[in-house]
């Protein structure tokens, strides 16, 4: 059977972009369909507009920081509807970025809502088309609890559009964008208060680093409630939100964020027209060929619930593009050693176990650890303190893991990243000489375990 198209991408985020590019360069006939806007979350409602609100949060430390150095400053005078016009000015630019990389690439770009009719057929628009394969790169979505007064209550994807900042703002949850938000709510002078139901946040990080973290959120004034849940959210006369948690405490609010989860974007995308299986989480399933249980339609990115980061989407989509039409230059996506980010202030970076992983995988540890005051802030009167830690494995002295909370943490941690990958021993670090005077030559100048 003649087919419209070799393969139909649905979802035109950081995944089925780079799919649908590879695969036309390939030599494929290819169509994206996308219902919102060209680049997906990353771009428009995720790491992107993040970052840029993040850099804006920093300037408050570094006007603080300035007198140290010898400058005078008047009054900083901070403007939330310019930072948000800049931001939105700029995702603007990377949008048409995005459209231009697909339609240069070849690929027949359509605007809609795509659902699947069956297992080589696509409807979008009143129209229908067919397809050899069928690509679901839909991602997530941020999802609220449906406590009473939830409606009340913003996500991330209304956060980037808020006419003024909120004077008070509650953070609920645990993860990192419960985290980054805080920081950026924090850093711009809102009375922030970060809410999450468990013990500490960042669950699955390295717990010298979430301890380190919690210690330089409480320095920096940031109320910090751990095992504390919302009850119900009630709307006051005058606009505030009045916050009952489930112990019974009440707290005042503006403005109340959730950030506790997100779900696969599936919405009447018609799988009930084919045997695509979902997981107990509602995950779409694949094998390790990102093929459904539907041998022409496959998933990827955020709508499969495996590695929820952009770059993992990216490998993702040239992996699936390769597979299917250059199969000689297939190489399976590796997901062991997958650095990471935290834009807290201060900034998380992470590559490898943690140490709590690597005991649980039998291995015998040696924990090296620093802890001190960047250079930078010795002029200042600024007592944020940098945490560097390595796990190595003691009988084969190969570095399992490596996390760093401070300035610019994700930075250097891209560049370990790639000797962690390369299987460096602690004597390869050891032997490495630092660039001086920098936080990074920390990392090669630990002699002494701290633990074993």
């Amino acid at each position: 059977m003649a087919y419209d198209f070799d393969l139909y991408v649905i979802g035109a985020g950081s995944g089925g972009v780079r799919a649908a590019r590879f695969a036309a360069g390939f030599g494929a006939k290819v169509a994206v369909a996308e219902s919102r806007y060209l680049g997906g979350t990353c771009v428009n409602v995720g790491c992107v507009p993040k970052k840029l609100l993040v850099y804006g949060a920093h300037f408050a430390e570094d006007f603080e920081q300035a007198s140290g150095f010898g400058w005078s400053l008047d009054e900083a005078q901070f403007d939330w509807a310019t930072l948000i016009a800049n931001k939105d000015h700029e995702i603007n630019r990377l949008n048409g970025i995005y459209r231009n990389l697909l339609v240069n690439s070849g690929v027949t770009l359509h605007e809609g809502h795509a659902k699947i009719v069956d297992p080589h057929q696509v409807e979008i628009n009143g129209e229908r088309f067919t397809a050899r394969n069928i690509l679901i790169a839909t991602g997530g979505w941020p999802q609220i609890p449906e406590i009473p007064g939830h409606e009340h209550a913003i996500s991330s994807n209304q956060a980037f559009f808020l006419k003024e900042l909120p004077k008070r703002v509650l953070v609920v949850g645990g993860g990192y964008i419960a985290v980054e938000f805080a920081g950026i709510f924090h850093g711009l002078g809102a009375q922030t208060t970060l809410l999450y139901r468990g013990e500490l946040f960042l669950r699955g990080f390295d717990g010298s680093v979430r301890k380190h973290l919690q210690e330089e959120l409480t320095k920096r004034g940031m109320n910090l409630q751990f095992n504390a849940d919302i009850e119900r959210i009630d709307k006051q006369a005058d606009g505030s939100l009045k916050v009952t948690l489930k112990d019974g405490r009440k707290l005042e609010a503006d403005c109340v964020f959730y950030a506790t989860g997100r779900r696969p974007m599936l919405d009447n995308l018609g799988l009930e027209n084919t045997g695509v299986k979902l997981d107990k989480k509602g995950f779409v399933e694949v094998d390790e060929l990102y093929q459904t249980a539907e041998p022409s339609i496959l998933a990827l990115g955020d709508v499969i619930g495996r590695v929820q980061l952009t770059p993992v989407a990216l490998a993702e989509g040239m992996a699936v593009a390769r597979r299917l039409f250059k199969p000689e230059q297939y190489r399976a996506v590796d997901y062991k050693m997958i650095p990471t980010a935290v834009f807290s202030l201060p900034n998380i970076g992470t590559v490898g176990l943690t140490e709590e992983e690597a005991r649980e995988a039998g291995h015998e540890v040696q924990i090296f650890e620093s802890r001190f005051r960047p250079m930078k802030l010795t002029l200042t009167e600024c007592q944020e303190r940098t945490l560097m830690k390595l796990v190595v494995d003691a009988k084969t002295d190969k570095v399992l893991g490596c996390h760093m909370v401070g300035p610019d943490a994700g930075e250097i941690v891209q560049g370990l990243a790639i000797a962690l990958k390369a299987g460096a021993t602690k004597r390869d670090f050891d032997e490495t000489i630092g660039v001086h005077p920098t936080a990074a030559e920390e990392f090669v100048t630990m002699r002494t375990p701290v633990a074993g």
